[in-house]
């Protein structure tokens, strides 16, 4: 029997809806929650819009909508798919990949899905999915998909710098990331997503523009002329990001890149101003 295999991911992953649509890439929203009401990431609230909402009052973010899960795998069975392979963020971060897997098992029989706990957010995720994508297309198997899947993670680096650790504190994601001391020496910690998928700390900087340069240094230690894949995220500061990307464009043997606003769900725990860099070796 011909297999028709679906790639499925969450709105963590930032990719922007011209790279999800290239590829045929199905997505499910993370719900972001406040007194108003709920509203569904990237549907019902956009990336530019979250940040005003913020100013009123904080939100939360949730799972995504168990029916929004089984109408998308419905959806599937219907368009004739016999498998999905289902990217979800970090299992330390959030509960999606448990509610998901607890779901997939209830197709067992009508829909085989694979559930990939990507240990990682953002376009680290994304770039994992774009990936697979690729490798669908160029007719690997699903499970030569996977275990190029995994071994991209693990070549990767994702570190983001923030404006305050507040966010981070009130959404409970602190995760290893130590307090800074000494607010008012500008200590600022370079964040990275470690290899259990939790937040900690990299390093330390005093000042932003310090920051910046301690992570494109850590770039170049970890990636030295090794070809990568690259990302510049963002939280409503795309200039800082194009031009961090120029910079890193002339440093590191660039393969592809591209610059993502992060999604209202990470949005709510890092706050405006977030600038990142996520990078992996080419495969």
């Amino acid at each position: 029997m011909d297999r028709k295999i679906a790639i499925v991911t969450d709105t963590s992953c930032d990719l922007s809806d011209e790279q999800l649509s290239e590829y045929g890439i199905e997505l499910v929203s993370l719900r972001v929650v406040n007194s108003s009401g709920e509203y569904r990431d990237r549907l019902d609230v956009q990336p530019e819009e979250i940040y005003d909402m913020m100013k009123q009052d904080l939100p939360k973010t949730s799972l995504p909508n168990p029916g929004d899960v089984s109408a998308l795998y419905d959806s599937l069975i219907e368009r004739g798919f016999t498998d999905v392979l289902h990217y979800a963020l970090s299992s330390n971060l959030s509960g999606t990949f448990n509610m998901v897997r607890i779901i997939a098992e209830e197709y067992e029989g009508r829909l085989n899905v694979r559930v990939f706990d990507s240990k990682t957010l953002s376009t680290a995720l994304g770039t994992i999915v774009l990936q697979a994508a690729r490798d669908l297309r160029a007719g690997l198997s699903i499970d030569e998909i996977l275990e190029r899947s995994t071994k991209m993670r693990q070549s990767q680096l994702g570190m983001f710098i923030i404006r305050t650790l507040e966010y981070l504190r009130k959404g409970g994601r602190i995760g290893l990331v130590e307090g800074v001391l000494g607010t008012l020496l500008q200590l600022k910690p370079i964040v990275f997503v470690n290899d259990e998928g939790i937040y900690q700390t990299r390093a330390k900087a005093r000042g932003w523009s310090s920051a910046v340069e301690t992570m494109v240094n850590e770039m170049v230690t970890k990636f030295g002329r090794k070809a990568v894949c690259l990302s510049v995220v963002h939280g409503n500061a795309r200039e800082d990001a194009q031009k961090l990307l120029e910079r890193l464009k002339t440093i590191l043997d660039v393969k592809e890149s591209f610059i993502a606003q992060v999604s209202p769900a990470l949005a709510i725990h890092t706050g405006p101003g977030l600038l990142g860099i996520i990078a992996s070796e080419a495969l």
